[in-house]
């Protein structure tokens, strides 16, 4: 999981918060942010290629896709928790993530990220298609 690392949560949640909330077992860290990166590919997956995407690190990735990856992960995290301890403000950020993912998957928003392609190397996951075919001669 070199996509999104610990220290990426730092943006969405303090790091004590975090020890509590992953209840101190990488373990658990990890099989969120699992659940988070399958969630959110199978949102972008018929536009991008989430592969090409998800296997950049450090500064290459797309920053929105951090966050948004961290916010799934949290929310995950916290449905764990006894009593679900600050699941307010984690189900809001989810449910903002979710709603730029929709927006996403239906083209109003559009992430710089690497596009769905074909073995030749054509856009296949944009939803615009242009051109047409050769013209019809109906002259006998």
């Amino acid at each position: 999981m070199a996509f999104i690392t610990k220290d990426d949560f730092k943006a969405v949640c303090d790091p004590t918060t975090l020890e509590v909330i992953d209840q101190t077992d990488n373990d658990n860290l990890n099989r969120a942010i699992g659940y988070a990166m399958e969630e959110v590919a199978s949102y972008l997956r018929s536009r991008y290629d989430v592969s090409k995407s998800f296997s950049k690190e450090g500064a290459e990735r797309n920053p929105q896709l951090v966050m948004i990856l961290c916010d799934v992960a949290l929310y995950h995290l916290v449905a764990w928790l006894p009593k679900r301890i600050g699941f307010e403000i984690r189900e809001t950020r989810y449910n903002n993530a979710i709603s730029w993912l929709k927006d996403v998957q239906s083209g109003k928003a559009t992430p710089d990220l690497a596009p769905l392609t074909n073995e030749t190397g054509e856009d296949i996951g944009n939803p615009v298609r242009y051109g047409g075919w050769d013209k019809s001669n109906y002259v006998w």
